[in-house]
C-alpha cells in the first residue's frame, strides 16, 4: 500500500512539473495612448485567459522616473494579449497612506471629498481630492471649498478624454488648477487628488504608435545599447593592450639601459687602473717638477717616500730628488 501512495505522489510530483513548463512569460505594457504600450513588468500565466484582468501596481516613480511620485500608486488592468504582450487599462491610482497621513496635521484643517465624473469620450471615474488648508477653517468656509472644487473637477473633466485625464492627475496639473480657483477662498497648503478609480470604460481612441512600431523602436533600442557596450568594450581592451605594450617596451628599454652601463663600466675600469698605476711612475720620472719652489719639509717628505736620506740644506735635498 505504501509503495502505490508513493508511485502516485510521484506522479502528481511529475504531472505538476509538467504544468509548471506550460506556463509562459508575458511582458505587460500600459495602455497605448497616452503611455505608448511602455514596457511596465512581466507576469507568468498558463494561458491568455488565466492572466485577463489582472491587476499590477506600481510606483510613479518605476514608471517615470519621478522622484517626487515615489508615494502614488498606479493601477493597470490586464485587457488583452498579443502574442507575448499582456495590453492593459488604466484604471486608476492612490497615494499611499503613510504620505497621507504626514500631511495631516493639529490646527490644520483637512478637507475630503468624492466625485464621479463623466469625460468627453464616455469614461466614468471617480475622483477623491483631498485638501488641507494652512490652519483650522470653520465648517461654511469648507463647504465653500468642497463646492468650488466639484465645480472646477466637473468643468475639466467634460472637456477632457480619459487621456488626457491621466496625465492631469500624475502631473499635477489638475491640482494646481484647483488650487488656484480656491485660493481666493482660503489659502490652502496641499491640494491632491488622493484617488482615482475607473468605474466605465467610454470609447477607445486609436491614436498612437502601434504594437509593431513599438516592438521595432525597442528593438532599435537594445541594437543601439549593445552595440555602444561591443564598441566601449573594444576600446578598454585596445588600451589595456596598448598599456601591457607601453610597459613591455619600458622593461626592454631598461633592460639595454642597465646592459650599455654595464658595457661602459667593464670598459672603464681597466682603462682607470692603468691610469692609477701610471700616475706615480709618471710623478717620480718628471722632469718637470719645481723643487725649489717647495718648502723643506715638502722636500724631506719626497725623499722619505723615495728612501733617500733628509739630512742637509735645501740644495742638497734638490740634488738628491733630481738623481
Amino acid at each position: 500500500m505504501a509503495k502505490k501512495m508513493s508511485a502516485k505522489a510521484r506522479a502528481a510530483a511529475r504531472k505538476q512539473r509538467d504544468k509548471w513548463k506550460t506556463k509562459r512569460w508575458y511582458t505587460i505594457r500600459a495602455p497605448r495612448h497616452p503611455w505608448n504600450y511602455q514596457n511596465i513588468g512581466e507576469t507568468i500565466g498558463e494561458s491568455d485567459e488565466h492572466i485577463m484582468g489582472r491587476i499590477y501596481e506600481m510606483t510613479q516613480q518605476e514608471f517615470n522616473g519621478d522622484f517626487t511620485k515615489m508615494h502614488v500608486m498606479l493601477r493597470f488592468r490586464v485587457s488583452g494579449t498579443v502574442g507575448q504582450d499582456a495590453l492593459t487599462t488604466f484604471v486608476g491610482h492612490h497615494h499611499q497612506t503613510n504620505h497621507i497621513r504626514r500631511q495631516i496635521r493639529r490646527y490644520r484643517g483637512k478637507i475630503d471629498d468624492v466625485l464621479d465624473v463623466v469625460t468627453e469620450d464616455g469614461y466614468l471615474v471617480r475622483i477623491k481630492p483631498l485638501i488641507i488648508t494652512q490652519k483650522r477653517v470653520q465648517t461654511s468656509v469648507k463647504q465653500s471649498i468642497r463646492a468650488k472644487t466639484r465645480d472646477v473637477l466637473r468643468g475639466f473633466v467634460a472637456k477632457t478624454t480619459y487621456d488626457a485625464l491621466q496625465v492631469a492627475m500624475l502631473d499635477g496639473s489638475l491640482e494646481s488648477e484647483i488650487q488656484n480657483q480656491i485660493k481666493s477662498i482660503y489659502p490652502c497648503r496641499s491640494v491632491v487628488i488622493r484617488k482615482s478609480q475607473l468605474l466605465q470604460e467610454g470609447v477607445e481612441m486609436d491614436h498612437g504608435p502601434t504594437l509593431d512600431e513599438i516592438h521595432a523602436e525597442e528593438a532599435r533600442r537594445e541594437a543601439e545599447v549593445k552595440a555602444k557596450k561591443a564598441a566601449a568594450l573594444a576600446e578598454a581592451m585596445a588600451e589595456e593592450e596598448a598599456d601591457e605594450d607601453a610597459d613591455d617596451d619600458a622593461d626592454e628599454a631598461e633592460d639595454s639601459v642597465e646592459e650599455v652601463v654595464e658595457d661602459v663600466a667593464e670598459e672603464d675600469t681597466p682603462a682607470e687602473e692603468a691610469a692609477v698605476e701610471e700616475a706615480p711612475a709618471e710623478e717620480a720620472t718628471s722632469d718637470d717638477v719645481d723643487y725649489s719652489s717647495m718648502t723643506v719639509a715638502e722636500l724631506k717628505e719626497l725623499l722619505k717616500a723615495a728612501g733617500k736620506p733628509v739630512s742637509g740644506k735645501k740644495a742638497e735635498l734638490i740634488e738628491r730628488l733630481q738623481e
